[in-house]
């Protein structure tokens, strides 16, 4: 519960700084990351390549919208 209301508040902040598009594409993308982080390191769910590549290709797309609207 807490992590989700600071999750909130720092959304919130950050539309001060970005367009509400970009803001919510990246705290979407940092989630999926982050859960599926998660479930390979608590849950011993699989850790494909495949699925590495594809979580980096997220990330690469959360970096590059940060980066685009500075």
């Amino acid at each position: 519960m807490t992590a989700m209301l600071v999750s909130g508040v720092l959304l919130t902040l950050t539309l001060r700084v970005l367009p509400v598009g970009s803001a919510y594409a990246i705290w979407v993308g940092i989630g999926a990351v982050g859960v599926a982080l998660a479930g390979m390191l608590a849950f011993n769910e699989g850790t494909s390549l495949a699925r590495i590549v594809c979580l980096a290709l997220i990330l690469s797309g959360v970096v590059g919208l940060r980066w685009l609207e500075t």
